[in-house]
């Protein structure tokens, strides 16, 4: 049997890797578009920007693991056709036959369309080289706007300040990281940053970039008409899935490469997994692709199992986290705007939890510098534990205590 991942990121690594652990003796193959050995993204937008540094890309897997666990990887090549009936896939250089093939193709950023936006100066971030061009910009640069106040505007943002660059980030949303957290936090963060030096203007998104004397960008013109000098530019106006492949081989594609609760496709030799999956989330109820690290992960375990027989539907907890200068936001569970909220912890000293409550019992939890927190609701949410909100409220309650304290899980 032949397995065929398509994607060298985070959930073709894991697949190809879980595949292995669980006993596939089967022929593996990885096709990467970047050259070199798959590479560790998170980092990118913190650590590999920091002052004082001369950064290497942290490998998903050494050298040897490919050799190790017999898995082929093909570096700098692209996927270019599917053809599904005959189990082919047409490669940039060649082809491969397929039993299995795993879409982990991932997402690309979302660009700008306004006036100026393609001039010199202009960056985005979401691959190594795109990581090492503003790390090599950094030093020099004063004058740092940011389009999109998410969090790898906010994270660049945090990396730009230790720069001592000055920052202007334009957000058009009335919060900061607004499609993720609640209202509370958001405020809270919007607050964190300005208090870091971080210019951040809300309600006010980007109208044109204008040239300077050099050809470079210059300035950034928002939608209120203020203009800001800009001698580099971030743009971070979210991501899209890469599924372009996926639709020219006739699958559904609905946000994303859609698939069932056992992230199979239609076509039940097809799977996806990772940031380019629509997949049915048993925590929200409806059809989410999620981006981000835990999910590629779970989420590539969880297709190897499939691959091998199993029908089991996907239901892991989602996860996430984000570092923003002294910040460590975590978030466990999908919180949504009409969640009720309480606030566990010390908000004027950057370490406190935003409890959501979703019929009166506990739906998620955002956290900052608050790592106890944020691995007990993993662990409260995970098993269904019904923390109400007249719990939560008692003197004395916290959330490490709620897993060892015997509770009723969540009725179905």
């Amino acid at each position: 049997m032949n397995v065929v991942i398509i994607g060298g990121g985070q959930a073709g690594l894991q697949i190809a890797d879980s595949l292995r652990t669980e006993g596939f003796e089967g022929k593996i193959e990885v096709i990467a578009e970047e050259s070199g050995l798959p590479y560790q993204r998170p980092p990118l937008s913190k650590d590999y920007l920091a002052p004082g540094k001369e950064p290497a890309p942290l490998p998903l897997r050494g050298a040897s693991f490919f050799v190790d666990k017999n898995i082929t990887l093909h570096e700098g090549v692209q996927a270019l056709a599917i053809d599904r009936a005959q189990r082919k896939v047409k490669l940039t250089e060649g082809s491969l036959e397929y039993d299995h093939l795993v879409f982990a193709t991932g997402a690309r950023n979302r660009t700008l369309t306004c006036t100026g936006a393609s001039l010199p100066g202009i960056h985005g971030l979401k691959t190594l080289a795109d990581a090492e061009a503003l790390h090599a910009a950094l030093p020099t640069a004063r004058n740092i706007v940011i389009v999109g106040a998410g969090f790898i505007g906010l994270e660049f943002a945090a990396a730009a300040r230790a720069h001592g660059c000055n920052v202007t980030v334009l957000e058009f949303a009335p919060l900061p990281m607004g499609r993720a957290l609640t209202s509370v936090m958001g405020e809270w963060f919007a607050a964190a940053h300005r208090s870091q030096g971080v210019d951040l203007r809300l309600g006010e998104g980007i109208g044109r970039f204008e040239p300077g004397a050099d050809g470079r960008v210059g300035a950034a013109v928002s939608t209120t008409g203020a203009s800001y000098p800009a001698d580099l530019v971030l743009v971070g106006i979210g991501v899209q899935s890469n599924d372009t492949l996926a639709s020219e081989a006739g699958l559904e594609i609905s946000n994303g490469i859609v698939v069932d609760e056992t992230l199979r496709t239609a076509d039940p030799a097809v799977l996806a997994i990772g940031d380019c999956a629509s997949f049915p989330s048993a925590h929200a109820h409806a059809r989410l692709r999620l981006e981000s690290v835990q999910n590629a992960t779970d989420q590539a375990r969880h297709a190897a199992r499939t691959i091998l027989g199993a029908e089991s539907p996907y239901t892991e907890l989602p996860w996430f986290w984000s570092t923003q200068g002294p910040y460590r936001l975590q978030m466990a569970g999908l919180a949504r705007p009409d969640d009720d909220t309480l606030v566990l912890g010390d908000r004027a000293g950057a370490k406190f939890s935003v409890l959501c409550f979703r019929e009166g019992v506990l739906a998620a939890v955002e956290s900052v510098n608050m790592a106890a927190d944020h691995m007990a609701a993993r662990k409260l949410l995970a098993a269904g534990t019904a923390i109400t909100r007249v719990q939560a409220e008692t003197e004395g309650f916290t959330l490490k205590a709620a897993v060892n304290t015997p509770a009723t899980p969540v009725s179905a």
